[in-house]
């Protein structure tokens, strides 16, 4: 439906438009709590929102509920933050509206982290990571800057390094959870 300005006028129009010929709407942007985030509002007033900011990195400001028989995923604004809850839930929602069960299973694989990894613990957190073989070991760097909104280093990744929400820091050549993109991607 393309870019929709982030007016609450011309933002009901589309999402009334978009549940009356769609089985799921995917928007990105305006979920979070600035003041021009009117997405949640929306939802909620047209529809329900079943939940409301997920505690992973990035992709926190991410939004699903329904509007009559739509689903509808309010995804975050920032591009990997996109890439990262798109990944993470919608695409296996994709996959069940559309039929599939059961799911593919995502092959996750461990690898020694051949770089330090600053982290807080108290959520879960997908970085970009390279995974690469040497001498014989599987091994994952960081890929690039890790910034919600720097676009490089999903260029620059073959895999999500994923530590779960009671990790903290990782110091090279621990061991990490790996989520390569092929098959994925």
């Amino acid at each position: 439906m393309g870019v929709i300005p982030d007016r609450p006028d011309e933002l009901e129009a589309a999402f009334r438009n978009a549940a009356a010929c769609s089985d799921v709407v995917l928007t990105t942007g305006g979920v979070s709590v600035g003041e021009a985030d009117f997405i949640r509002e929306l939802m909620a007033r047209l529809g329900e929102v079943s939940f409301w900011k997920i505690d992973i990195k990035p992709g926190r400001p991410m939004a699903f509920g329904k509007i009559g028989g739509t689903w509808m995923f309010g995804l975050p604004g920032n591009p990997v933050a996109v890439m990262v809850t798109y990944y993470q839930f919608v695409m296996d929602a994709l996959l069940r509206v559309a039929g599939q069960d059961p799911l593919p299973e995502r092959p996750l694989m461990q690898a020694n982290c051949s770089s330090p990894i600053r982290k807080l613990s108290g959520r879960k957190e997908f970085l970009r990571g390279r995974l690469y073989l040497e001498d014989g070991q599987w091994q994952v760097r960081s890929a690039s800057a890790q910034g919600s909104g720097i676009l490089r280093s999903m260029s620059e990744a073959n895999c999500f390094i994923i530590l779960d929400e009671h990790r903290g820091d990782v110091s090279p050549g621990e061991t990490v959870q790996v989520q390569l993109f092929d098959g994925l991607v």
